[in-house]
């Protein structure tokens, strides 16, 4: 019997968390966030959103339709127009929905004159797209008809270009360290000598080179291996992929910094130099978090359900032992979220089946409130993680899991 194999996968553990549903109505590969799923991802989008201001890149938002014209223009219609959705008639216009950001965060930056002073520029935004994947292709949030990606351009000087992907590779270690996703190696994916590549050999060499100089430079602190893959690249530029496994040892790509030296020729993408010349600027692709819907189906499967505290559905379950501390139970509640914290309330039923069902939904903590608690002005709070119980005021409790939330960490009991 493999190790692995006692392991649930994001599906089967859904039936007790509840993070998406789907229905026939909706459409395969269109999933439903229920409220679990919109909480977890409410937390990876702030996580997403704090790196990237960190990192100094600024919110855009743009449209999930684009003219045929744009992607003809991208060259993403001649290369993945199979897997776009048909066009759509408005007027004298076609219209589809979007298979990538970066042409419509192009035009962002192509909608105002650029000094050399100015760059680098990051442009970022949580953005979904579309693939029209077949129906017997779809599966649960893994492939997906809709994605939801934590998407970054950058827009630099070519003397800029390795400062930013070491930072950006720093970026991108850094959220998978936050999610506790643990990196197997990076991956320096490569073009092979097929002509199926946009763009010069010269200019995949040299992009190759820079890709592969800034890696090494992070790597070396991270005690992180580089592996060079030819013919894993993206047809428009070379990249590192972050590698990870799930816990059957399955091998997926969870975040990526990559060059593009396409899109800049495609929409004339330029700045002003120093000495008044017109330069074509480069631009990179980065990610951090990820894609929305992956990155769930991997944390659900890699904490098998429960999740870290801060991004935990339920961070706190509060049961009164009988009707009497109903009115402690909702003052502990008041305390909890006031605080911030998410937490529900479970009145009718045993005591011991309602211990079983927050277990069940993996809460993070269970607060029991009986008689001599209320009389006290205590709760009875035992951890999820290690099962630890702790005796404390709700006001107490409701400091510690705000500090664990805030932090990103796990409560300090």
């Amino acid at each position: 019997m493999n190790q692995h194999d006692d392991l649930l996968d994001h599906r089967e553990l859904n039936r007790a968390l509840h993070v998406f549903a789907s229905d026939p109505l909706a459409g395969s590969g269109l999933p439903l966030w229920l409220p679990a799923g919109a909480a977890i991802r409410d937390e990876l989008e702030r996580l997403a959103k704090d790196i990237a201001h960190d990192d100094g890149c600024l919110d855009v938002r743009t449209p999930v339709l684009g003219k045929r014209a744009l992607f003809e223009r991208s060259g993403h219609w001649a290369k993945f127009s199979k897997d776009m959705f048909p066009p759509m008639k408005l007027g004298d216009d076609e219209v589809v929905l979007r298979p990538a950001n970066c042409p419509h965060h192009a035009l962002v930056y192509a909608s105002d004159q650029r000094s050399y002073r100015d760059l680098p520029i990051r442009l970022n935004e949580l953005a979904p797209m579309f693939r029209a994947e077949r129906s017997g292709v779809v599966s649960g949030l893994q492939r997906v008809r809709q994605i939801n990606l934590d998407d970054t351009h950058v827009f630099c000087r070519p003397d800029q270009v390795q400062d930013e992907v070491a930072a950006a590779l720093r970026s991108a270690l850094k959220a998978q360290h936050i999610l506790g996703l643990p990196v197997d190696y990076v991956r320096l994916s490569m073009r092979d000598d097929s002509d199926s590549y946009l763009g010069s050999a010269e200019d995949w060499e040299r992009n190759q080179d820079a890709l592969r100089t800034a890696a090494h430079e992070v790597l070396g602190d991270e005690h992180l291996e580089l592996v060079e893959a030819a013919g894993e690249a993206a047809f428009y530029g070379p990249k590192l992929d972050l590698q990870v496994r799930d816990g059957r040892g399955h091998e997926e790509t969870i975040a990526t910094v990559q060059l593009d030296f396409n899109q800049p020729e495609r929409f004339d993408l330029t700045y002003i130099d120093q000495d008044g010349s017109k330069q074509r600027c480069v631009m990179i692709h980065r990610g951090t978090v990820g894609a929305m819907e992956r990155v769930v189906a991997s944390l659900v499967e890699r904490y098998q359900g429960r999740l870290p505290l801060w991004l935990a559905p339920v961070q706190a379950v509060v049961l009164p032992v009988s009707e009497a501390q109903d009115d402690a139970a909702s003052a502990a509640i008041q305390a909890l979220r006031r605080h911030g914290v998410r937490v529900e309330v479970r009145r009718d039923g045993s005591l011991g089946s309602r211990i079983r069902d927050a277990h069940s939904q993996r809460a993070s903590i269970i607060v029991v409130i009986g008689e001599r608690e209320a009389a006290e002005g205590m709760v009875q709070a035992t951890d999820g993680r290690d099962g630890t119980k702790h005796e404390l005021s709700a006001e107490e409790l409701a400091h510690r899991l705000h500090e664990a939330h805030r932090d990103r960490t796990d409560i300090a009991w």
